[in-house]
């Protein structure tokens, strides 16, 4: 069943591109915005994360954590936060086990990749319940960054 508003964030801990382990349960007490994304360095997926990383200041004044995460390894998303000067933790979902939780993966993808991470965005607040859901089918589609920032604007009230 797909992540519904209302329900508990499902849990996981994850690698960040500098080998630090992130547990998304650790992060209560601030919002939390995850960016689900299919894969580091193709155009659709720069154009989000960089989108993300040039509004960072409306997140932070949100107390919002923004997280990246795709399938791709620690070692290929550090390369690419390099390279695109990410502003914020990119998270290695290598295993899938957060992306299935999230019901955010595509079990069969193009040029028979599977298990790559679906586009999707959730807004957990400071308790750990989802705000916001989006998962896309359409891999070149962006979530709706609009809706994502009222949604945070309207839990921070």
């Amino acid at each position: 069943m797909p992540i519904q508003v209302g329900q508990q964030a499902p849990d996981f801990t994850l690698m960040d591109s500098d080998s630090n382990k992130v547990t998304l349960s650790e992060q209560r007490g601030k919002n939390v915005l995850l960016l689900f994304y299919p894969l580091a360095f193709t155009s659709v997926c720069t154009k989000e994360l960089c989108a993300t990383r040039d509004n960072i200041a409306f997140y932070n004044s949100m107390n919002a954590q923004v997280y990246g995460i795709s399938v791709d390894s620690l070692f290929a998303q550090g390369k690419f936060k390099e390279e695109q000067k990410i502003n914020f933790p990119l998270l290695s979902d290598f295993n899938k086990k957060a992306s299935r939780a999230y019901e955010a993966i595509y079990e069969h993808w193009f040029n028979d990749m599977d298990g790559v991470s679906k586009r999707s965005a959730f807004v957990i607040d400071k308790e750990g319940i989802v705000r916001y859901a989006e998962v896309l089918e359409n891999a070149g589609d962006i979530p709706d960054f609009n809706a994502i920032q009222t949604c945070l604007e309207t839990i921070n009230q």
